[in-house]
């Protein structure tokens, strides 16, 4: 993608509605288990400078559109696009999204927020002040009991214990909140940042991937292969825990699920988890799961076989086929590289094939930090962010394994990611 230079002086004014409160599917149920695209719209994100995933650009501008399909008005932010903050307060491409609203911590870390991005504005529906447990921006891991009881999960300030708090995402008041009995893993001084957090809702568990490190920062290195906490998630209890076996660490630790997704679910109420070990001389992605009811990974079960470099998201599309965002290392590793893929993987039997267009493999993408991809009434929306054209998206059927290509993204930023919002009634 060229890169050129813009200035936030292009984009919309911004309005801000605040109100304060003292007192798809996102690992959880789903309260519109039957959606249709017409009842959603899309949020467009995109950064200006570098891709924005880690807080790496330099300001994010949503811009919401009705349709992805081709034949529609180029997507542009110039003069047409809202910046993701509100007043001095800035939010996180990294956030919560269920039904109409986001939630996060944002940057000023003293709160929880509940908000939408509704035309050219950002309305601030609800925010709860910290009151027990505190949370970083960006470095915490969620999970959704029902559609209004929300989890937030991270290491404290020092990262030698697990702290989770329970909310009601409807006025954002703190149901419950607490540390996990959770000792370090064995010769660790400190926790990773967040861990991945799941409701398996089948299984009626939170299950909880984290590992421990030799120290903090960025020199400390995990003390063994990632581990799994099985947790009851009315009383928090950690009913059992273990050192995996098949793989070294989850996707996405550092930051649970804010922005890619790293856990996903089949009709059965398997859960699948997207990881990696350091192998044959690169992070070599490994797709695990655990059977419903079980505690641990089916020992001979690999979803992606043969890998040649990280697995970075995995999406479930029914049927025992997935979409999956993938890095080939050979062709670089750094969060710009154009060497990021998508693929349809067959859950039995780990086949996969690139995703192509008219008969021909779709080039590889930048942005090692993205999440373009949303599944919705029977299609996959495919963003691509290639080195020698307009990003664009692409519309999968899952049905039929048709790919049609829709709308395309002006030149200038860098597009990291895509959400489906349920419109306002």
């Amino acid at each position: 993608m060229k890169k050129i230079k813009f200035l936030f002086g292009m984009f919309t004014v911004i309005t801000t509605t605040l109100f304060f409160n003292a007192c798809s599917k996102d690992n959880g149920p789903d309260p519109d288990p039957n959606p249709t695209v017409a009842d959603y719209h899309f949020d467009i994100f995109m950064t200006v400078g570098k891709h924005g995933g880690m807080n790496q650009g330099d300001g994010t501008i949503v811009k919401s559109v009705d349709t992805l399909t081709a034949g529609t008005t180029m997507i542009d932010i110039q003069n047409d696009g809202v910046e993701f903050r509100s007043g001095s307060n800035v939010y996180s491409m990294e956030t919560i999204v269920q039904g109409k609203y986001y939630y996060q911590v944002p940057g000023s870390e003293d709160r929880f927020t509940k908000l939408q991005v509704v035309g050219n504005s950002i309305n601030v529906i609800q925010e709860q002040p910290f009151v027990q447990n505190t949370y970083k921006v960006r470095s915490y891991t969620h999970a959704w009991l029902d559609e209004k009881t929300l989890v937030i999960m991270a290491a404290n300030g020092a990262a030698n214990q697990i702290i989770w708090t329970k909310l009601n995402a409807d006025n954002m008041s703190i149901l419950a909140e607490g540390t996990l009995n959770l000792p370090l893993p064995e010769g660790a001084t400190v926790f990773n940042a967040s861990g991945i957090l799941t409701y398996n809702k089948e299984a009626g568990k939170l299950y909880y991937f984290y590992f421990g490190k030799n120290k903090s920062g960025r020199g400390g290195v995990a003390t063994s292969k990632f581990l799994v906490a099985v947790i009851n998630p009315s009383t928090m209890a950690v009913e059992s825990k273990k050192v995996n076996t098949l793989a070294g660490e989850m996707a996405g630790s550092a930051y649970g699920e804010l922005m890619q997704n790293c856990v996903m679910y089949d009709e059965n109420g398997h859960l699948y988890l997207s990881t990696f070990s350091d192998a044959n001389s690169m992070e070599e992605g490994h797709l695990l799961r655990i059977r419903k009811g079980e505690t641990d990974f089916e020992a001979n079960y690999e979803g992606y076989p043969g890998a040649d470099g990280k697995l970075l998201t995995v999406q479930y599309l029914g049927g025992g086929k997935a979409l999956v965002y993938a890095r080939n290392d050979a062709s670089g590793t750094a969060i710009d590289s154009y060497s990021h893929y998508y693929s349809i993987i067959n859950l039995n039997t780990g086949a996969r094939e690139r995703l192509k267009y008219n008969g021909q493999e779709i080039a590889y993408s930048g942005g090692r930090f993205a999440q373009r991809t949303v599944v919705i009434d029977g299609k996959a929306y495919i963003g691509v962010n290639t080195a020698d054209s307009n990003p664009c998206i692409y519309i999968y059927d899952i049905a039929s394994g048709s790919v049609k290509k829709g709308a395309e993204i002006a030149e200038g930023y860098y597009f990291d990611m895509l959400r489906v919002v349920k419109n306002n009634e």
